[in-house]
């Protein structure tokens, strides 16, 4: 499914976003590198990655969580998960109000003291949100944590509450959807739907919800309509999008009513050549090297039938053995028989 699949990759973020991240991403890079040479000791280093947490939080808090147009991030934070989840959400917990203004390390004392993983993190974040419900900072944090950790139905809870406690926008009506995708294990959401054509009709420029909703529309089989939300979100690419390519198939596929050319049409060239060099070596023989190609080419196929066949003719073509080492271990591994045209 795409969300399940590919929705990691579509999952990027803004040009904004991306540089923002990129400047954070080598501060903590930075961190972990005096740390590895000995220029900076075990605390000094948690402390380090703490300032750098409150700085990213603060940034975001800022203006940088809602990208406007063009923004295909999942989470509402846009940062990987090793970075905000681990460090900038556990200490989101620990040094409490990341708007404040920053504190010398020395004054940390909390911050050198957590060594935070992403469990404990979303502990603490909960229990704070348990005393102050309508913190909407800690909801933005912990949602796509949710997410990640696999605890979709508290990530739905929780970009419910988002929208609660903020005004409607594509981006989080689009988490939401994901969600409730992810909690459906595939079996789809009406809910999901209505959210991701409401985030596309108030943004237009909104690409990840239009590729959510070509993906469950081929999901129900509704070739037509997806090929038109396929179309939507390739006009808003720029060209050098990693979900590009998957995109473009589904464009394909959807237009040829749920056939997959491009992959037929491989599959076809496989088998061509596959029995090309089958029928060389039937004819004419060939080395070991050979025959153990034809037999995995088969394998990968799941013709069984026809790599037993391959086999059966290669151990007659070298009846020793120790000629046939790899050969042998792939084809007992596979299942198949020792002269199994005699068995």
């Amino acid at each position: 499914m795409f969300y399940a699949a590919a929705g990691r990759t579509v999952n990027a973020a803004g040009p904004e976003l991306t540089d923002a991240n990129a400047h954070f991403r080598q501060l903590l890079a930075g961190i972990d590198a005096d740390l590895a040479a000995g220029k900076l000791g075990e605390a000094e280093a948690i402390a380090a990655k703490g300032e750098l947490a409150r700085e990213l939080l603060r940034v975001k808090a800022d203006g940088g969580i809602n990208q406007p147009k063009g923004e295909v991030g999942r989470g509402v934070i846009g940062i990987g998960v090793a970075l905000v989840a681990v460090i900038a959400l556990g200490l989101y917990s620990v040094l409490g109000h990341p708007d404040l203004p920053t504190q010398p390390l020395a004054g940390r004392p909390e911050a050198v003291a957590q060594n935070i993983d992403l469990e404990t993190a979303v502990s603490q974040i909960e229990a704070a949100l348990a005393r102050n419900p309508e913190d909407l900072r800690g909801w933005t944090v912990i949602a796509p944590a949710y997410v990640e950790i696999g605890r979709f139905a508290d990530a739905v809870n929780a970009y419910r509450r988002i929208l609660a406690l903020s005004p409607p926008n594509a981006e989080v009506q689009t988490n939401l959807a994901e969600a409730l995708l992810l909690e459906a294990g595939g079996d789809g959401s009406n809910e999901a739907m209505d959210l991701l054509r409401a985030a596309a009709a108030s943004d237009p420029n909104h690409i990840r919800s239009r590729l959510y909703v070509a993906a469950e529309l081929m999901r129900t089989g509704d070739y037509a309509q997806a090929a038109q939300w396929w179309q939507q979100a390739l006009a808003l690419s720029k060209g050098d999008e990693p979900w590009l390519a998957a995109a473009q198939r589904g464009l394909s596929v959807a237009e040829n009513n749920g056939v997959d050319v491009a992959a037929q049409q491989q599959s076809e060239m496989i088998q061509q050549m596959v029995s090309g060099l089958s029928q060389r070596l039937m004819s004419e023989g060939g080395t070991v090297a050979e025959w153990t190609q034809l037999l995995r080419s088969y394998l990968v196929l799941g013709d069984q039938q026809q790599a037993q066949a391959a086999y059966d003719a290669a151990v007659k073509a070298y009846p020793a053995a120790f000629d046939r080492g790899e050969l042998d271990t792939l084809a007992l591994s596979a299942g198949l028989t020792l002269n199994g045209d005699a068995q």
